[in-house]
C-alpha cells in the first residue's frame, strides 16, 4: 500500500480472524466439533422455505425484513419495530461500533471475550480496553473498574465463548444499573438459548435505553451457512443502526430460511433437549478422565489440560481419530480445547478417544 493510500487508524492492527478448522489432512469425513454448529442441522422446514425462495432469485429481497422481525417478535414477546436483522449477529455488533464509537472513545470487553470485539473497536477507530476475568468468569466489579468517561460500548458474551460460563440476571442488572448514560451495554447472546431460563437480556433492554441484546441463527438454529442474526434495542438505537445498515443486507433465501427456523419450535425444543443431555455426558466424562471443565451454559465445553503441551498433544490425538476440536490459545487458554457438544455417538467417540489419550494401551 502506498503512502497515499493509507487505511484508517487501527485497521492495520487487526489480525485476521481464524475460524474453526473443517478438514484433517488425509481424512475425508472428520467429525467437526470445532465451530459450535448444531449437530442436528437445520429444521426440515428450512429446506422447504429456502427451496421455495430460490424460485425468485431474480427479485430483490425486502429491505425492512418485516416477516422475519414479526416472527422473532411473536416467538419472544418483543416489539418488532425494535428488532434489527443482520448478516449474522456479527453485522449488528459491527454496526453498533460504527455508530457509537470512534477516535478518542473506548470499547470495553473482558480478557477471554470473543475475538471480534477487538476488531469492532479498531475498525471504528476506537481504543479496545480489556478487563480481567476471575476464574474464567466475567467479573462485574472488574469491568466497572475499567469504565471511564471515554467508554462508549461494553461487549458481553453471555454465555461466554470459549468458557461457556454465564452471568445471572442479578449480576447483569447490577452491571447495567452502574453504567453511565453514555455507555451502551451490548449483550451478545449467540449462545443465549442454551442457558435455561435466560431471556438474553430482553427485560433489561425493555427497561433501559442503553442496553442492546443480539442473537444469531448460526448456533441453535443450524443456519451458519445462511448468515442471519438480529438485535433488540431501544427505538433510538435501532433507528441509528438502520441508517448505516445496507438496504439489501439479507438475501431472500436467508430471510425465508430464518423465518421458518424461528417458527419451528418443536425442532428447537428437540435441539435444546439433545444439547442439555449430551453436554452433561461430555462434562461428566471429561471429569472422570481427570480433565477439568466448568459447567457450560452453551453448546460446547472448555476442556482444560495440565499445560499447552498436553492440550496440543490431545488435539493431535483427536485428529488422528478423525475428530476436530478447537485450540483456544488466542482466547487466553493455551492449555485448553473447546469441544462442541455433538450427538450421543459423537460424545462417545470424543470420550473414547480422550480415554485412549490419557491411558494409552
Amino acid at each position: 500500500m502506498t503512502t497515499a493510500m493509507r487505511a484508517q487508524p487501527g485497521i492495520m492492527d487487526i489480525a485476521l480472524y481464524q475460524g474453526g478448522a473443517s478438514q484433517i489432512e488425509g481424512q475425508t469425513d472428520p467429525l467437526k466439533l470445532s465451530s459450535n454448529e448444531n449437530p442436528l442441522g437445520a429444521s426440515p422446514e428450512v429446506t422447504v422455505a429456502v427451496t421455495e425462495a430460490a424460485r425468485t432469485l431474480h427479485r430483490y429481497p425486502t429491505t425492512d425484513h418485516v416477516r422475519l422481525r414479526t416472527a422473532i417478535a411473536e416467538v419472544h414477546g418483543l416489539e418488532p419495530d425494535r428488532i434489527i436483522c443482520g448478516v449474522g449477529s456479527d453485522e449488528v455488533l459491527t454496526l453498533l461500533a460504527m455508530a457509537f464509537a470512534g477516535p478518542g472513545d473506548e470499547v470495553l470487553y473482558t480478557e477471554h471475550g470473543f475475538g471480534l470485539y477487538r476488531i469492532f473497536a479498531l475498525s471504528a477507530g476506537a481504543t479496545p480496553v480489556v478487563a480481567p476475568e476471575r476464574d474464567r468468569r466475567i467479573d462485574v466489579d472488574r469491568l466497572l473498574d475499567h469504565v471511564t468517561p471515554a467508554t462508549r460500548l461494553i461487549y458481553i458474551a453471555n454465555p461466554a465463548n470459549p468458557t461457556g460460563t454465564a452471568l445471572d440476571m442479578a449480576e447483569l442488572t447490577r452491571l447495567a444499573d452502574a453504567l453511565p448514560e453514555q455507555c451502551l451495554l451490548v449483550l451478545d447472546g449467540a449462545y443465549a438459548e442454551f442457558y435455561a431460563g435466560y431471556d438474553g437480556g430482553a427485560a433489561l433492554v425493555t427497561a433501559r435505553e442503553n442496553v442492546v441484546m443480539t442473537r444469531t441463527f448460526s448456533k441453535l438454529y443450524g443456519l451458519g451457512g445462511l448468515r442471519v442474526g438480529w438485535g433488540y434495542a431501544s427505538q433510538h438505537v435501532v433507528d441509528v443502526l438502520n441508517r448505516i445498515r445496507g438496504p439489501f443486507n439479507l438475501s431472500a433465501v436467508a430471510l425465508a430460511g430464518a423465518e421458518a427456523a424461528m417458527r419451528d419450535r418443536g425442532f428447537v425444543e428437540t435441539c435444546l433437549r439433545e444439547n442439555s443431555e449430551q453436554r452433561a455426558r461430555l462434562t461428566g466424562g471429561l471429569r472422570q478422565l481427570g480433565i477439568a471443565c466448568d459447567e457450560s451454559q452453551a453448546n460446547f465445553v472448555l476442556a482444560r489440560f495440565a499445560d499447552e503441551a498436553e492440550a496440543r498433544a490431545a488435539d493431535a490425538h483427536l485428529k488422528s481419530a478423525g475428530i476436530l476440536v478447537r485450540l483456544v490459545k488466542g482466547y487466553g487458554f493455551p492449555e485448553a480445547l473447546r469441544i462442541t457438544v455433538g450427538q450421543s455417538d459423537d460424545v462417545t467417540r470424543v470420550l473414547d478417544a480422550l480415554a485412549s489419550f490419557r491411558q494409552p494401551t
